[in-house]
C-alpha cells in the first residue's frame, strides 16, 4: 500500500519545522554565550574575582590630637596586636587543645574564644579576631610556640595612648571595640565588626575624621577559603586626620590644680570667638584604663562611684544658677524699663508672701535701701524678689533667660550635653499639674526653684555681657590637619550662637554693676587682684539634702578695661557636697591671675596672698 503525496509532504514539513526550531535554539544559545563573554564579561569577571578573592582589612591608625599650640600631642597611637584564628586550619581532633593553649597565653577563658568561633564556622578558612590589645610579650610567647598553635596568627592593631589624662578625659574621651548597635548605625560608612570607635568626648564627636581609611590585603583562595596565591595585592591604609583643639594645656592644668579634689567644674573661654581654653570637671578618670585587661572591672567601678566621675559636670549636669542669675534679672529690668536703676528698695532681711517668710541671705537687719548697682554688689535677694514678682513676671524672666542661652543646647562640639531648664507657668502645669504662684517667680528671680543651667551656659551668659549682646558658639575643635604634611585642612571660624536685642546702654550699666561688685561688693576680698581688673557675680545655691552647705558659684570676665577680643570668661561651681569654703570666688581669681601673669597655681596663690587656703583643699568624705 502506497502513502499519498499529502502524507509525504507532511513529513517534509515536520523536518523543516524541526530544523527551524534547532536553528532558533542555536541562535539563542549563541547569543547567550556572546552576551556572557562579551556584553557581560566584565560583570562575571568581577563576580569570579569576588568569589576567588579573600580580602583582609588592614586597620588605619587614628589621627592624633593636639592642644591649641599644636606642638606636642595629647593622644598618640601605641603598637599593639590583635590575635586571629583561622578555624579551618586547626585539625578537628586538636581543636579544643589548641584553643585551650591559646586561651592560656591570652589570659582569658576558653569559652570566650569558643563564643567567637561557634561550631558552624569551624571548617571555615576566614580569620576570626579573638582578642585585641595584646602586648608584644604575649605575641612573643605565642610565636615561640606556634607549632602547637595551628591556625593562630596576629596583626598589628594600634591602641590609643592618652599622654595627658586627668581632667582632659572628659574632653578627649576614649575609644573601644565597636558594639552591635554601632555596627548597625555605621555599617554603610565602612565600619566593620573589628573597628575601634570613639565612645565619648572628641574621640566620638569627630570619629569620622580620626578613623582614617583602612587598607586591604587581597589574596586568591580556593572554594574552602584556603590561600593559594603567592603574592597578595595590598592597598595600604591611610591614617586619620590630626585634630588641634582650642584647649590650652597650661591653662587646663592651672584650672585643674585650682579646683583641686573638690567636686565641681570650671570653664574658661574666649568670649570673642567661643573657643574653650579649659574645661575641668572633677572627679575625672584615666582614659587609658579602657585599653587595659581590667577595663570591664574598672568601668564598673566608675559606674558605681557615687561622685559620678564619668560625667562631665561642665556640660552634662545642670544646677540652680543661684545669684549669678541676677545678671539676667538686671538686664531684663533695665531693657523693659520695669524699674529705675537708681530707685531703691528696702531690704529688711526677710519678706513675707503667701503665708511664707522668705529670708535674704543676710537675715538681720538686712541690707537697707539699695539701688540696682548695690543690690547686685551685695547680692540682695529681697531686691530681686520684688523686681521679679512685682515688675517683670515669669514670662519676661523666661524670655530673657532664653535670650542669654539658658534652657537650650549650647551646641558645643561634644556628643552629650544637657539644656538646663527655664520654667514657665505652662511648664509647671504640664509637669506637676499645679498652678504657678508668686513664690515660684520669687525663687526663679534669684536663680533658685526650678531654674537650672550648666557651667558652660553660665560661661556663655557672662560672655554675652562681655560682648554686649552676642554669644559665639562654644567649640573645642580649632583645626583639622593632614597627618603627613601637617597642612591645615579646615579651620573653625567663630559662629554666632545667640544675638540679643538688648540696648548697648543696658550692657554698659550691667558691666559697671559687675565691676562695682568686685570693688565694693561682697566678694571684694577673694576677687581683689592688682594685676587685672575683674567684673564678676557670685552665687550661693541652696541644695536639698545638704544642711548648712551650698553650691558656690562665680562667673567673671577680665580684663574689665580691655576689648572683648582680649578678654577671657570664667564660670566656676563647687558643689555642696564639699566642705563649705566659698571656694568659687578664690578659684576664679587664681585662674585669672595665673592666665594673665603666666603663673602656675602655686605661684598665683602666693601672688594673691591665698597661701593659707591650700590647707582647705580636699572634698568632704
Amino acid at each position: 500500500m502506497f502513502k499519498s503525496a499529502e502524507d509525504k509532504l507532511s513529513k517534509t514539513e515536520k523536518i523543516i519545522i524541526l530544523l527551524f526550531l534547532l536553528i532558533i535554539l542555536f541562535i539563542i544559545y549563541a547569543y547567550k554565550l556572546f552576551s556572557m563573554q562579551i556584553i557581560q564579561g566584565e560583570h562575571y569577571k568581577s563576580q569570579s574575582q569576588k568569589i576567588s578573592s579573600q580580602v583582609t582589612i588592614i586597620p588605619a591608625q587614628r589621627g592624633e590630637i593636639f592642644d591649641r599650640n599644636a606642638d606636642l600631642p595629647m593622644v598618640i597611637n601605641t603598637d599593639s596586636f590583635a590575635v586571629e584564628v583561622i578555624p579551618g586550619e586547626i585539625p578537628p581532633q586538636k581543636y579544643d587543645t589548641v584553643i585551650q593553649k591559646l586561651a592560656n597565653y591570652l589570659g582569658i577563658p576558653k569559652s570566650q574564644i569558643d563564643k567567637k568561633i561557634p561550631k558552624n564556622i569551624r571548617r571555615s578558612y576566614s580569620s576570626v579576631q579573638v582578642k585585641s590589645n595584646v602586648s608584644f610579650t604575649v605575641i612573643s610567647n605565642i610565636a615561640e610556640n606556634l607549632n602547637d598553635l595551628p591556625g593562630v596568627s596576629w596583626v598589628s592593631k594600634p591602641i590609643r595612648n592618652y599622654l595627658h589624662t586627668g581632667s582632659l578625659s572628659h574632653i578627649v574621651g576614649y575609644v573601644g571595640d565597636i558594639n552591635q548597635d554601632e555596627i548597625t548605625a555605621l555599617y554603610n560608612q565602612g565600619y566593620t565588626k573589628n573597628s575601634i570607635v570613639g565612645k565619648t568626648g572628641i574621640e566620638k564627636q569627630y570619629d569620622s575624621l580620626l578613623q582614617g581609611t583602612p587598607g586591604r590585603e587581597m589574596s586568591t583562595v580556593d572554594v574552602h577559603g584556603r590561600v593559594i596565591s603567592e603574592t597578595p595585592v595590598v592597598e595600604p591604609p591611610k591614617m586619620g586626620k590630626n585634630l588641634v583643639l582650642t584647649i590650652d594645656s597650661t591653662i587646663q592644668k592651672l584650672v585643674e590644680d585650682t579646683l583641686g579634689n573638690r567636686v565641681g567644674a570650671s570653664v574658661v573661654l574666649k568670649p570673642a570667638t567661643g573657643e574653650v581654653l579649659a574645661m575641668v570637671s572633677y572627679p575625672f578618670y584615666d582614659s587609658n584604663i579602657f585599653s587595659s585587661d581590667d577595663s570591664a572591672a574598672e568601668y564598673s567601678k566608675l559606674l558605681n562611684d557615687k561622685t559620678k566621675p564619668l560625667i562631665n559636670r561642665a556640660v552634662q549636669l545642670s544646677y540652680p544658677p543661684a545669684s549669678t542669675f541676677k545678671i539676667i534679672m538686671s538686664a531684663a529690668m533695665l531693657q523693659e524699663n520695669a524699674f529705675p536703676a537708681n530707685k531703691t528698695i528696702e531690704c529688711k532681711g526677710k519678706m513675707l508672701y503667701g503665708g511664707r517668710t522668705f529670708h535674704c541671705h543676710i537675715h538681720e537687719p538686712g541690707h537697707g535701701w539699695l539701688d540696682m548697682k548695690n543690690a547686685m554688689a551685695q547680692s540682695c535677694d529681697v531686691y530681686y524678689w520684688t523686681i521679679g514678682r512685682d515688675y517683670l513676671g515669669i514670662e519676661k524672666i523666661a524670655s530673657y533667660s532664653r535670650e542669654f542661652g539658658l534652657g537650650k543646647s549650647a551646641q558645643i562640639d561634644l556628643p552629650s550635653q544637657v539644656s538646663g531648664l527655664v520654667p514657665t507657668a505652662e511648664w509647671k502645669q504640664k509637669k506637676f499639674h499645679e498652678k504657678w504662684v508668686g513664690g515660684d517667680t520669687m525663687s526663679c528671680s534669684i536663680g533658685q526653684g526650678y531654674m537650672e543651667a550648666t557651667p558652660l551656659q553660665l560661661a556663655n551668659m557672662i560672655a554675652m555681657v562681655s560682648n554686649e549682646g552676642v554669644i559665639y558658639k562654644p567649640h573645642i575643635l580649632k583645626e583639622v590637619r593632614d597627618p603627613i604634611t601637617n597642612e591645615v585642612i579646615e579651620e573653625i571660624k567663630p559662629t554666632v550662637l545667640t544675638e540679643s536685642t538688648i540696648d548697648k546702654e543696658v550692657w554698659k550699666q550691667v558691666q559697671e554693676a559687675l565691676r562695682y561688685t568686685v570693688t565694693d561688693g561682697s566678694p571684694q576680698y577673694p576677687m581683689h587682684n592688682k594685676l587685672v581688673q575683674i567684673a564678676c557675680k557670685t552665687g550661693t545655691g541652696e541644695v536639698d539634702g545638704y544642711k548648712d552647705s551650698w553650691h558656690s558659684w562665680l562667673v567673671a570676665y577680665a580684663p574689665y578695661d580691655a576689648p572683648p577680643e582680649d578678654r577671657i570668661c570664667v564660670a566656676t561651681i563647687v558643689e555642696a557636697c564639699n566642705k563649705w569654703e566659698w571656694w568659687a570666688p578664690y578659684a576664679t581669681n587664681i585662674i585669672i591671675q595665673g592666665i594673665f601673669a603666666n603663673q602656675t597655681y602655686e605661684e598665683a596663690i602666693n601672688e594673691l596672698g591665698f597661701t593659707y587656703l591650700t590647707k582647705k583643699r580636699g572634698r568632704q568624705e
